[in-house]
């Protein structure tokens, strides 16, 4: 029978899924288009690998398996699968069409409604994917202020300016490795020691999972005026979740560029830069940022529905509300169980379980508990992705599981035989050397 959203006997039956798998194998190198999504984040012999089906909070796998979802298509899914409002504005677009030979009238309609909403959009860009926004606000940064060196804190996406901090950077030439520095969250010192004539942008996630600390983003934000250097917010995960405004609003921090994908569109592909008009000129005539599909048009439709069904809503304050009860569930449970070694971090919105290397091995611990989280029933990868179609009963079921699972890991951890818990290989690092993220900039 196939799993449903409750407590099962067994494991879910996956052999549909792998026999999708074994046939990937032989023609999608790494069989994944976003590692995040691939069988190296989820326990490889239990968990399901293609999904054909959501609504709501709610997934289907291709064998047939019901699940609750909490990674929500790694956080594009800000108001739910198949959302109704979004979806009827896709269709009546599809109507009329979905590419056209010249502009469409919604490329100044959302923009339009985005300048009203983002701190300091005074000019606005679409593209396809955030990686695509990322890399343009460095070069624009880099016309601009006539510099080459960035300064760079959290994840930017594929490209060769930002990849080349980590140990995935083959292919790209040294004299671009050269360029990109890395500094620490919260860690001011490490960005003075960096920042010279030739910084052209800092760019960083406003947060990842850690708070900013000691006013943090206002120091980076005094120190890039001072030094002539552009600040970046990179907001794939904060925009339109931790406000409708995004961090800039959120923090009351104002970045010279800010870049946007995931929750704006429901799912659907899109991404925006946005900033300051006087920076964002350059693009007129001296910067090439041209795609044929930035002007799609059912992206463009799926914008509006979604942002002004968040604003509507207040689902902001939505997230916040359901996903505390999770993260404060989460470590209640643990702290009764006397489990000092995992606890759940981060910002309401969108919180993580940690677990220490005191207890053994981390990737281990985590896919124990992903493991038997699937059993019962939930799509888990170690995050709580809220969307506004949580429910009270979602979040219930999910502490109730919680309630299940964590004394399972403690007798693992107990035994010292978390590895022998595991009915499949344990999740993969994305990157396999962390350290790299860690390199401090140098001066030149």
């Amino acid at each position: 029978m196939p799993n449903k959203v409750e407590f099962n006997k067994d494991y879910p039956s996956i052999k549909k899924s792998d026999e999708l798998y074994k046939k990937a194998l032989n023609l999608i190198p790494a069989t994944t288009q976003t590692l995040a999504k691939g069988p190296q984040q989820n326990v490889k012999g239990i968990a399901p690998k293609y999904l054909v089906q959501g609504k709501g909070s709610h997934v289907w796998d291709v064998d047939g398996n019901e699940y609750l979802d909490f990674n929500m298509g790694i956080g594009p899914l800000s108001l739910g699968y198949a959302y109704d409002k979004v979806d009827e504005a896709i269709k009546k677009q599809l109507e009329d069409g979905i590419t056209f030979s010249l502009m469409h009238p919604l490329e100044v309609e959302v923009a339009e409604l985005l300048n009203k909403i983002i701190p300091n959009a005074e000019s606005i860009r679409y593209s396809k994917v955030g990686a695509d926004v990322t890399t343009a606000a460095i070069r624009v940064a880099r016309a601009y202020t006539k510099r080459q060196k960035i300064l760079c804190c959290g994840y930017h996406g594929w490209h060769d300016w930002y990849i080349s901090v980590t140990d995935r950077n083959a292919g790209i030439p040294q004299a671009v490795q050269d360029l990109t520095f890395t500094f620490n969250y919260n860690d001011i010192q490490s960005v003075m020691d960096s920042i010279d004539e030739d910084t052209a942008a800092v760019i960083l996630e406003p947060f990842v999972f850690e708070a900013p600390k000691d006013n943090f983003l206002q120091k980076l934000r005094d120190i890039c005026t001072k030094n002539g250097t552009l600040l970046i917010f990179d907001e794939m995960w904060t925009g339109f979740r931790i406000a409708l405004g995004g961090a800039q609003e959120f923090f009351n921090v104002k970045a010279d560029l800010a870049t946007f994908s995931k929750a704006v569109a429901n799912g659907m592909p899109i991404a925006i830069l946005a900033g300051r008009k006087d920076v964002m000129k350059v693009l007129e005539k001296d910067v090439f940022f041209f795609t044929t599909f930035g002007g799609e048009a059912l992206s463009l439709a799926a914008v509006i529905a979604t942002v002004n069904e968040i604003k509507e809503k207040n689902v902001p304050a939505y997230l916040a509300k359901q996903g505390k009860k999770l993260k404060d569930g989460y470590n209640q449970i643990a702290k009764e169980l006397e489990m000092p070694y995992t606890k759940c971090i981060g910002y309401e919105c969108r919180s993580l379980m940690t677990f220490d290397a005191s207890a053994g091995n981390p990737l281990e611990l985590k896919s124990l508990v992903q493991q038997e989280m699937i059993k019962r029933g939930i799509l888990w990868g170690g995050f709580h992705n809220m969307s506004f179609s949580h429910s009270d009963k979602d979040v219930e079921y999910t502490l109730k599981a919680y309630k299940d699972v964590l004394p399972i890991l403690k007798k693992a951890v107990n035994e010292n035989n978390v590895r022998g818990y595991l009915k499949g290989e344990p999740v993969e690092p994305v990157f396999r050397k962390v350290s790299n993220f860690n390199t401090k900039p140098k001066r030149k």
